[in-house]
């Protein structure tokens, strides 16, 4: 018998009780016999439910790490799924030394053989680098994916002092899902019990979001970019370009040196073997050498790993749906900061190759966008390759001033953060400015490469916010998301200037535009240099998620509705899992989410969203439904949210309450 295929349990549910006496719920693939020969384990601390939420693609990995004799510890947080007691809020204190407790129980029991790697994607990629960066003695490796070391610019709330609206949505799916009831099969007549503790004391997140309007302690905690140096142990962080998070991989080698590797694929927000667009990557395989090399000290190379591994994409066209993307794999052995090319904007308005000219004459061009500007800008973080991805530019152009380049003769080649810097004059103390690279096919096809924001207040930092003098000439630095891309020969490179990019961005309470001189116009963008390209190797099952029983299919639709009789746009999200049933547990589980948002385009304070979530769980003879919303709107001053939460067992309601909370902007 061979590492590979050594024969495992699967345990449901294991209690584990903390010092303060709280029970938390895991689910463990044990290798069998590991109490005569003990292994390494990998531990998972999510609130997202391990009996029915983040079920298929646990199994579609920690059977294959068993297999190789790697346990799996997967861990609902307090107040999730199975476990005891109500979370308290995202990446809390509490929560991180649950996590240090949890690790070291692990490394403890008979069949642990004292080394522990701690994994995730998008939350469970967050709390493993910030429980690293406490050094708890057993925890000896980490995979990221999907993460920030930054939580204040690189997360769901803001980006550079702009207001996402990811911060609503993502606060009425956390509603949604705590709100849901534990499983009666685990935790027996406890169940309901439990389901009210959590219905009535269960936070509203945004709230406490929203009290942090600036990079205050708040963020600084957990954001272990601030101190890179306290993170002693190898972390391998992957990302995809289509995702929110895609700066963290290239983040994490800058700060944290030869401890880190990045991996950079086309993908949305999931696991690298099974996200989409295609091409995917081998994560079973290279996360078990990773698990083997630092938690068994098997020699197997993996250390040797180019620091910087990416997709690069070869002009992707927007589509309703992305399945494949081309483009070609490259390597960096070691990550050091690109050569830049710049460009600069000629007094016609061409993108040009070049340095701005210095002490040129003022060409001063006033831009005033209007607000629905950004409806083909797509989701912040992205869960499917279909419209939630950014859709063709050329519409959202139409509200932006453009600048381009001639055909290009050459292909050109980029890998790192763009960086604009330009001299404007602000009409108002505030204003958002949105900055788009787009690359213009031959047949007019507009592909956006990548986009970065700033809020004006916080042209020299998050801390400290400062309003516009309106007027005066200021000089601005914004730094673009990172990307890999080719922009190949007979393309052209488009800068798009905006001053909205809504719905992904709230607008701020006045919008009186600005005026660009475009004679200070600096593009600089990061070149790919030196490389080696590669050939990644695919997982072995090219569709690795088990099947469930299916009830009912799911449906998506996304839409922008304008009314012009109203001077109205609306975008509008319909999200329906469908009705599936897991074939071992007999749960069957649907999640409905129907979300709008709704502007003037010429009204900044008409803004509105709505967030509704519906979610079902049944077997026969027991059914239990949580209907959560989360609401927005503003005035000059203030943002008001508000919201409700009601359940129900079977036909009947069982609780319901409803808050709202008027909280005063903050230069934003």
């Amino acid at each position: 018998m061979t590492m590979t295929d050594r024969p495992f349990t699967v345990i449901e549910n294991h209690w584990i009780t903390l010092a303060d006496g709280t029970r938390l719920a895991a689910r463990i693939w044990m290798p069998d016999n590991a109490e005569v020969d003990p292994v390494p384990a990998v531990f998972e601390f999510l609130p997202y439910r391990k009996r029915d939420g983040t079920s298929p693609r646990d199994e579609s990995t920690y059977p294959l790490f068993a297999a190789a004799g790697i346990a799996g510890v997967r861990v609902d947080i307090r107040g999730s799924g199975e476990s005891d007691g109500v979370i308290d809020g995202e990446y809390t204190e509490l929560e991180l030394a649950n996590a240090c407790e949890l690790i070291a129980w692990i490394a403890a029991q008979p069949w642990s053989n004292g080394s522990v790697g701690m994994m995730g994607i998008s939350w469970g990629g967050f709390n493993c680098l910030q429980v690293a960066a406490l050094n708890p003695p057993a925890l000896k490796a980490v995979i990221s994916i999907a993460s920030t070391v930054d939580r204040y610019n690189d997360d769901i709330h803001y980006k550079d002092g702009c207001h996402l609206s990811a911060q609503l949505s993502w606060a009425a799916t956390m509603l949604a899902y705590q709100s849901r009831a534990p499983d009666p099969e685990l935790v027996g007549d406890r169940w309901r019990e439990m389901w009210m503790e959590r219905l009535e004391n269960e936070p509203f997140f945004m709230e406490e979001w929203l009290q942090h309007q600036r990079r205050d302690a708040f963020w600084q905690h957990g954001s272990i970019g601030d101190d890179f140096a306290a993170f002693k142990i190898p972390a391998m962080v992957i990302a995809g370009w289509a995702d929110g998070y895609r700066n963290t991989p290239l983040k994490a080698v800058e700060g944290l040196g030869d401890k880190a590797k990045a991996l950079i694929g086309p993908w949305v927000h999931k696991y690298p073997h099974f996200a989409w667009p295609k091409p995917r990557a081998d994560f079973h395989g290279e996360a078990i050498s990773w698990w083997n090399r630092w938690l068994r000290g098997e020699d197997n190379g993996i250390e040797t790993l180019p620091q910087v591994r990416a997709f690069m994409l070869d002009g992707p066209k927007p589509a309703t749906r992305r399945d494949v993307d081309p483009g070609f794999w490259v390597s960096k052995p070691a990550w050091q900061q690109p050569d830049m090319q710049c460009f600069y904007v000629e007094q016609f308005g061409t993108l040009m190759e070049g340095m701005p000219i210095p002490h040129a004459p003022e060409h001063p061009v006033f831009l005033k966008s209007p607000l629905d500007t950004g409806t083909a800008s797509g989701e912040w973080f992205t869960l499917k390759p279909d419209a939630e991805m950014a859709l063709d530019q050329r519409g959202d152009d139409g509200g932006s001033m453009v600048f381009q380049t001639p055909v290009l003769t050459a292909d050109h080649d980029f890998l790192g953060r763009p960086e604009l810097t330009l001299t404007v004059r602000a009409h108002a103390e505030l204003a958002n400015l949105c900055a788009r690279i787009v690359d213009i096919h031959p047949d007019g096809t507009a592909t956006r490469v990548t986009f970065g924001v700033l809020n004006l207040a916080h042209r020299d930092g998050n801390a400290e916010p400062q309003a516009m003098v309106p007027g005066e000439p200021t000089q601005i630095r914004l730094v673009l998301d990172a990307c890999g891309y080719r922009f190949q020969a007979g393309h052209r490179i488009r800068l798009s200037l905006s001053t909205a990019y809504w719905p992904m961005l709230l607008p701020p309470p006045v919008d009186e535009g600005v005026t660009i001189d475009l004679a200070s116009v600096g593009l600089a963008m990061p070149l790919l240099g030196e490389h080696l390209t590669f050939e990644m190797k695919q997982p072995n099952n090219p569709d690795p998620l088990p099947k469930y029983i299916e009830h009912k299919p799911g449906v998506t639709k996304r839409q922008v509705v304008r009314d012009l009789s109203a001077d109205r746009t609306d975008y509008c999200i319909t999200e329906d899992t469908g009705l599936f049933e897991h074939p071992g547990t007999g749960l069957s589980t649907r999640q409905l989410r129907d979300e709008v948002w709704s502007i003037s385009p010429s009204d900044p304070l008409s803004m509105t969203g709505r967030s509704v979530w519906t979610c079902d769980m049944q077997r026969p003879g027991w059914f239990v439904r949580t209907v959560s919303t989360a609401t927005i709107a503003c005035t000059a001053t203030e943002w008001l949210i508000g919201g409700s939460v009601i359940g129900y067992e079977g036909e009947t309601k069982v609780f319901e309450k409803t808050f709202e909370k008027a909280v005063r902007r903050d230069l934003m």
